[in-house]
């Protein structure tokens, strides 16, 4: 089976799971690292995910991998948070995160910039809308968009 195939037959019996425990299928990778196998599941929920959230999820999920066996070749299966710096691929990630600081890779130069920084200020279907530190306002055509992250400051 491709990796899409293997995403989705995971994705199916993750739903379920994160629906009854209330919290949100943030991503899911199936990766080959070295000679490993990784099945990683990222979840979040409002306050966020905690190491107890993410040990139920993982024996639920284990229990329906190990009888469903969706994956014919040895893995580890990691669940946790998505972390800080985990790009924000959904209009859901875009929403929870209106009025804060992020950073926008683009795939080709918008005014002379590869990555712009700014508040998100709104999105839409076709572009995501930030506010620079002096307030100027600059709408991305999504197109245009690599990547999105929250913006770290320490």
């Amino acid at each position: 089976m491709n990796k899409k195939g293997v995403l989705g037959i995971i994705k199916e019996i993750c739903e379920p799971l994160v629906e009854e425990l209330k919290y949100e299928l943030v991503d899911i990778e199936f990766v080959k690292e070295g000679p490993s196998y990784f099945l990683r599941v990222y979840l979040d929920k409002p306050g966020g995910i905690n190491l107890d959230d993410c040990q139920k999820m993982s024996q639920l999920l284990s229990d329906i991998l190990d009888e469903k066996d969706p994956i014919k070749v040895a893995y580890y299966l990691e669940v946790s948070s998505p972390g800080l710096d985990r790009p924000l691929k959904t209009d859901k990630d875009l929403k929870r995160n209106i009025g804060k600081d992020i950073e926008v890779k683009l795939y080709e130069a918008l005014d002379g910039k590869k990555l712009i920084e700014g508040t998100l200020d709104n999105y839409n279907e076709s572009s995501i809308i930030l506010k620079t530190e002096t307030n100027t306002i600059i709408e991305i055509p999504r197109e245009l968009v690599a990547v999105i992250k929250l913006s770290v400051k320490f």
